[in-house]
């Protein structure tokens, strides 16, 4: 009888131990479920757009850039404003390079009322099979972003006081070269375009796109980043203008990382941004599986020796999902400005070879993440 008065005493006893023992253990499935659910999609980061993308659109009562406005180069002045010179295509087919700036860097209300830099090609272009084209512009055959030649895709980066500018200078698939100028910081800002005499820094002999340089000398020369895979290539340059000599001899981009989505490396985007873990490299690249899409991947580089790779995005942090990316050529977002402005970091990039368009995200936020997940 002790026996069972016992046990009806500790009854309840025993049923809350037993009903608290099945909580907790449910408790730690949730939560477990709950961290990889959190861990999943920390695993996953991709910058933000901007919601009044685009910022700047082809304006059509302007002969000269009334089919494209895209693919700007972007750097800030001494007194904050970011100024853009973008990549404008006229009815005419060619390529050239207007202005615009703001503030804030994004909100672009004014923009030149024409081109600030001209490169018009020399020659008839020829084809991709290196017959003469036709002698008139025929969007069907010349499909460098629509464009018939001239100044394609510019970068710029501001060091000692001047704006020096990289571009594709485009005259047919036989003769893509890349073309450096530059500009004193006072003049562009005064909107006096006084550019220097560019000079050619590629091979004549090669087909060379997305060179960019980096925003400060490096053992006081300048250094020019011209190839990201399969190893990252610097040269490094004395004297910025001397002659059309000397050309840096470099290759077109080839390979990735087979297991992941940048399998197919196009190049780079914006010019290197300095961060307190080294370079920031945002890239370009295609996945073979999935073949019809730009997507953009970013990269640290070692500060002190640039062409070392330390940490890479193994997720692409920007893909062409939003309409005005696929308006005009489908699946193309390409990056060629990044600033950081207050704590983020500011990309400005074209969506399908038409628009500018602008996305962001916390630089530490950023960074923290690629360490933590990056894939060499």
């Amino acid at each position: 009888m002790s026996f069972v008065k016992e046990l009806i005493i500790k009854a309840p006893i025993i049923f809350l131990g037993f009903y608290a023992c099945i909580a907790f253990i449910l408790l730690y499935i949730a939560f477990i479920l709950f961290e990889r659910r959190i861990k999943a999609k920390e695993e996953k980061y991709k910058l933000s757009r901007h919601k009044h993308n685009p910022v700047l659109k082809p304006a059509l009562h302007k002969e000269w850039e009334a089919v494209g406005t895209f693919n700007p180069a972007a750097i800030k002045d001494d007194e904050g404003f970011v100024h853009l010179l973008y990549r404008a295509v006229g009815a005419d087919g060619l390529s050239r390079i207007g202005h615009t700036k703001s503030r804030d860097g994004l909100r672009f209300d004014t923009r030149s009322p024409y081109p600030v830099f001209v490169s018009a090609p020399t020659r008839q272009p020829k084809d991709k099979d290196g017959k003469d084209g036709p002698k008139e512009y025929n969007p069907n055959i010349y499909t460098s972003g629509g464009g018939w030649g001239g100044c394609e895709d510019p970068r710029a980066v501001v060091i000692d006081g001047r704006v020096y500018m990289t571009y594709t200078a485009f005259e047919g698939w036989d003769s893509v070269r890349i073309g450096l100028t530059s500009i004193s910081m006072e003049d562009m800002k005064k909107n006096r375009w006084n550019w220097k005499k560019p000079r050619l820094i590629s091979s004549p002999s090669q087909v060379n796109k997305n060179w960019v340089l980096f925003p400060e000398k490096i053992n006081g020369k300048i250094a020019v980043l011209h190839s990201v895979s399969p190893k990252v290539k610097i040269d490094y340059l004395d004297e910025m203008y001397s002659d059309d000599s000397g050309h840096i001899k470099s290759t077109p981009p080839s390979g990735g990382r087979p297991e992941y989505w940048d399998n197919w490396v196009r190049g780079a985007g914006p010019p290197p941004v300095k961060t307190d873990i080294g370079w920031l490299l945002l890239y370009h690249a295609m996945d073979k599986a999935d073949p019809n899409k730009y997507k953009l991947g970013a990269m640290i580089l070692d500060a002190k020796d640039p062409t070392r790779v330390l940490y890479r995005s193994h997720e692409p942090i920007l893909e062409p999902d939003m309409p005005y990316e696929n308006d005009w050529k489908p699946g193309v977002i390409y990056a060629s400005g990044a600033l950081i402005i207050g704590d983020d970091l500011v990309v400005y990039y074209g969506g399908g070879d038409k628009y500018i368009c602008v996305a962001k995200t916390p630089l530490k936020e950023l960074l923290d993440w690629i360490v933590a997940y990056g894939k060499i």
